[in-house]
């Protein structure tokens, strides 16, 4: 009963890419990342594969074998949904250092992500314009005739 009653350490980030949207809960645990319920090594498509694995990959497993991670993500196509997984998963594990480890190590890992690839902690604020009358796209006019 007193196990129940304590709190759990975690925290919760988001990654956004286009309309995709993924959350990830970063709690205390072994290093278990799983992505919709399944495990990272078999997320789709296997070609974007590594997109998911670089912060594991630049900040080392050591570093991860202290938490859990679960993350769950809806909207966007394909791609979309791997760059904002891996937007997640970076900002989660900083966002857990700096609460629950110590701020040293936070600065260290959030300069080594941001060093290798900014939009791993910062979102891509890029949407898709939309259409106007006059043309068959948002840019593109119809083409005039004189005759």
């Amino acid at each position: 009963m007193a196990e129940t009653t304590q709190k759990k350490q975690s925290v919760q980030t988001f990654g956004r890419k286009k309309t995709a949207v993924a959350v990830a809960l970063v709690t205390r645990g072994k290093g278990l990342i799983k992505v919709n319920g399944v495990p990272i090594e078999l997320v789709e498509p296997a070609g974007l594969r590594y997109k998911v694995y670089e912060p594991v990959l630049l900040l080392g497993t050591t570093r991860f074998s202290i938490v859990d991670i679960r993350v769950k993500v809806s909207g966007g196509g394909r791609t979309s949904q791997i760059y904002a997984i891996r937007q997640a998963i970076s900002k989660g594990i900083v966002a857990y250092y700096q609460k629950f480890v110590d701020e040293a190590q936070k600065r260290e890992i959030k300069e080594l992500l941001l060093s290798y690839d900014r939009s791993m902690l910062v979102a891509d604020p890029r949407r898709c314009e939309p259409k106007k009358f006059g043309g068959p796209a948002a840019r593109a006019r119809y083409q005039k005739s004189y005759r």
